[in-house]
C-alpha cells in the first residue's frame, strides 16, 4: 500500500535525500519517493501503522505535515529543515 504525506519545507534533492535515508531506516517501509515540487512524501509499506511514526520523523527533521505546525514551531521546523537539507547534500556529494 502507498501512504502519501504532504509536507512543508522540501526545497531540493538534499532534502529528499535526508528524508529518504531517515525513513528507509524503518524496516516496515520498502520504498520512499519524495516529490520535491509538490512537497509529497510517498511510502510503500505493508503496515498502515507506519504513518504516525513517519510523520513524527519528518517533523523532527523539519518537514512537518502541511498545516500541522504554526508560529514558533513552524520557525523551528524550517530551521531544522536547513540542517537536514545540508546533511542530505553532503550525502549526495559523497556518492558522486
Amino acid at each position: 500500500m502507498q501512504i502519501s504525506i504532504q509536507v512543508e519545507n522540501i526545497k531540493c534533492g538534499g532534502c529528499a535525500n535526508s528524508i529518504t535515508g531517515k525513513l528507509k531506516e524503518d524496516q516496515r517501509i520498502q520504498e520512499v519517493v519524495v516529490d520535491i515540487e509538490n512537497g509529497i512524501v510517498t511510502l510503500e509499506t505493508d503496515n498502515e501503522e507506519v504513518r504516525p511514526d513517519a510523520i513524527a520523523h519528518l517533523l523532527k527533521m523539519g518537514y512537518p505535515e502541511t498545516g500541522s505546525v504554526e508560529g514558533l514551531k513552524a520557525v523551528k521546523a524550517k530551521a531544522s529543515s536547513f540542517v537536514s537539507c545540508a546533511v542530505g547534500r553532503m550525502g549526495q556529494d559523497a556518492k558522486t
